[in-house]
């Protein structure tokens, strides 16, 4: 997943942080994280979720022996591809395995949905719903008795609910998908979904003394802060989110006092009450900051610094600001307490559901060494933290999620395909070996588990899909306008956001990565199609894209067109997604811009971004992996039958879901 997504969440944060003032202000629950009594004969299963772990790299890895405890499970419970979600992408693909369903069940059909009233993009999985605010003067105050929530959009029955209802204790780990916690597993933390405090993705800060540094916008991921060194300091502010007690946005900050020592390339960092030193090159531990929002409120966050530099020019990266796990101003973890815990037990972490920071990386902020450097920290912190929750873990069932081999492949994969047309051997080649060790550290984790985990557990390592290189980028609404189906009010003029797009005479549009929407009459706002036309202009649509041969390479850009009603088997939440899903030729992906509305002049173009792996093309081209300490007893050949496996190891089914 890229930036251009933190834009769509960006439109939360004032409604997210209307909640502050009662959420900071609650004290927190008992320290306690609870336990539960023995249950004798049941079962004990730990899942391992690796995103992105692609079948044919781990094949290949096993085969050369470079992963024994993968091959150990391999021989001894099995190995298969598991078949990923339609769209395969992370959002839909954890939701299939949450909910045991297709998108058609759960209702998330992409990373991003659209109001067809106003056309206007917003993140699928989650919602802020504002609650009542009391105004005095240039002042707000969320209601105590309606402060306002967030709200998951994912719907039906997660699999550990099942559990729960049975007595049996569960533990769910950063799952994706799952923010904010759904409330119904014994203890849950929140993974990708959930966002830093000013309600993106991740939004990096950049402070330099180069007066021609590139800069960035904040669409890009990040802000570049220009500063000026004088005589060994530099006074700046690091920002935070609008100040929700204040009707008109201004956004919070505090002071950062800087000391350059150029001699020792050293700094000293005063920020509040903390201060710390950092050589050139080194990344700080997690800084604890605080917002003044009004005498008797502050907002909590903590963030991490790395100096690149002191001279010629001084270079300070700060990490997106994480939501504090000891006083989270959002719900991150079930029970409230269970965050703290964590924190008390293992130190502060990254609550940001998407840590590995692609976004700098993209923009060129961070380089590649950085970014991995940046990677590896995220990912080392996140390998001890489940140390520490196995230690804990003695009976039911635990589920802990691993991001970076998804995040760090999007940033790396090109470096294992020369042809990529980004690739430069000279700079690409050194980083070959990025993704098989990241592997073989993943099967570290395989290992330790194997070793540290009660008798008798069932293991299951799995991923939610595959990889591939991403060489050519697919502008759908561009295909769309060659086509006649999209019409521009200035055909001079491309616009994002379909802001240039003439509704009165566009006949289908695209949005998200795989998503293709007729304008429907009664359904969009501004529709031009009958629904008694629907039906023809689907198959109409659809035959003209499995016929689109990419004149670069002569092979078909397209393998397959997925139309809703034939693909999903669930149909309770069709009505919200796409006509048609796009199933993109390996190597080939909807691009960011169309995503998003915009209009570009080529229809297909080679994708020279940074971001040069992905997984969102035909699902069939991208499956997931699936390896066992023993044999299921029910068979598991897909992400959405394999939540069912879990629950025939306890003799239990979901119930049937209501017609």
């Amino acid at each position: 997943m890229r930036t251009p997504w933190k834009l769509t969440l960006s439109l939360l944060s004032l409604a997210l942080l209307a909640i502050v003032a009662i959420g900071v202000s609650r004290s927190l629950m008992a320290d306690d994280a609870g336990g539960g009594s023995n249950h004798g004969d049941r079962p004990t299963v730990i899942i391992l979720g690796f995103d992105g772990m692609d079948y044919e790299l781990t094949a290949r890895m096993i085969d050369e022996g470079r992963l024994p405890s993968f091959k150990k499970l391999a021989e001894s419970g099995g190995f298969s591809a598991l078949g990923t979600s339609i769209p395969p992408q992370s959002p839909v693909a954890w939701s299939d395995f949450i909910a045991g369903t297709d998108a058609g069940g759960h209702g998330i059909f992409d990373f991003i949905h659209r109001d067809p009233e106003t056309m206007t993009p917003y993140l699928s999985t989650s919602i802020a719903e504002p609650g009542t605010m009391w105004t005095f003067g240039k002042w707000q105050i969320p209601s105590f008795f309606d402060p306002g929530a967030v709200k998951l959009l994912r719907q039906g029955n997660a699999f550990w609910t099942v559990l729960e209802e049975h007595d049996i204790p569960t533990t769910v780990i950063r799952m994706p998908a799952n923010f904010p916690p759904s409330g119904t597993a014994g203890k849950e933390l929140s993974g990708m979904g959930t966002p830093d405090v000013l309600g993106t993705y991740g939004t990096f800060s950049l402070y330099t003394s180069d007066p021609f540094a590139p800069g960035t916008e904040s669409d890009n991921g990040g802000d570049v802060f220009q500063v000026e060194n004088r005589a060994g300091r530099i006074g700046t502010k690091l920002y935070g989110p609008d100040n929700p007690f204040l009707i008109e946005p201004t956004r919070l900050s505090t002071d950062i006092v800087i000391h350059v020592d150029e001699q020792t390339n050293a700094a000293k960092f005063v920020i509040g009450d903390e201060a710390f030193i950092l050589e050139a090159g080194g990344w700080s531990e997690w800084i604890p900051i605080a917002f003044d929002m009004v005498p008797t409120q502050v907002l909590p966050a903590i963030a991490r610094f790395y100096l690149r530099s002191v001279a010629p020019h001084f270079e300070l990266y700060v990490s997106p600001l994480n939501i504090d796990p000891t006083a989270p101003i959002m719900p991150i973890s079930t029970p409230h307490s269970y965050a703290k815990h964590l924190c008390k037990c293992t130190g502060y972490f990254y609550t940001q559901g998407m840590p590995e920071d692609t976004g700098a990386a993209k923009a060129g902020i961070l380089t590649v060494d950085e970014f991995l450097a940046q990677a590896e920290i995220a990912g080392d912190e996140n390998i001890e933290q489940y140390k520490f929750i196995v230690g804990e873990f003695d009976e039911g069932l635990l589920f802990h999620y691993f991001g970076n081999t998804d995040l760090v492949g999007h940033i790396i994969w090109r470096a294992m395909d020369p042809d990529h047309p980004a690739y430069v051997a000279a700079e690409d080649a050194k980083y070959a070996e990025v993704m098989p060790e990241l592997y073989e550290k993943m099967d570290g984790v395989v290992g330790y588990t194997l070793e540290h985990m009660p008798e008798d557990t069932l293991l299951v390592v799995m991923s939610d899909h595959g990889f591939s290189p991403w060489r050519r980028a697919f502008h759908l609404n561009t295909w769309l306008k060659e086509n006649g189906y999209l019409t521009l009010k200035d055909p001079d003029k491309t616009g994002e956001y379909y802001s240039n797009v003439d509704w009165t005479k566009t006949r289908a549009y695209g949005l998200g990565i795989n998503g293709l929407y007729l304008n429907l009459k009664a359904r969009e706002r501004g529709g031009t199609v009958d629904p008694e036309d629907r039906d023809g202009m689907i198959a109409e649509i659809a035959g003209r894209l499995r016929r689109v041969i990419d004149p670069e390479t002569g092979e078909p850009a397209i393998s397959k067109v997925y139309i809703r009603e034939e693909t999903y088997t669930d149909g309770s939440y069709l009505h919200i997604g796409p006509d048609i899903q796009v199933g993109y030729a390996r190597g080939t992906r909807g691009s960011d811009e169309s995503a998003i509305g915009e209009i570009l002049p080529e229809v297909l173009t080679d994708n020279m971004d940074r971001w040069s792996g992905d997984h969102c093309m035909d699902h069939e081209s991208v499956p997931g992996i699936l390896l066992t300490s023993r044999p299921l007893q029910k068979e598991a050949t897909e992400l959405k039958n394999l939540a069912a496996a879990i629950l025939a190891e306890y003799g239990l089914e979901y119930p049937p879901r209501a017609e």
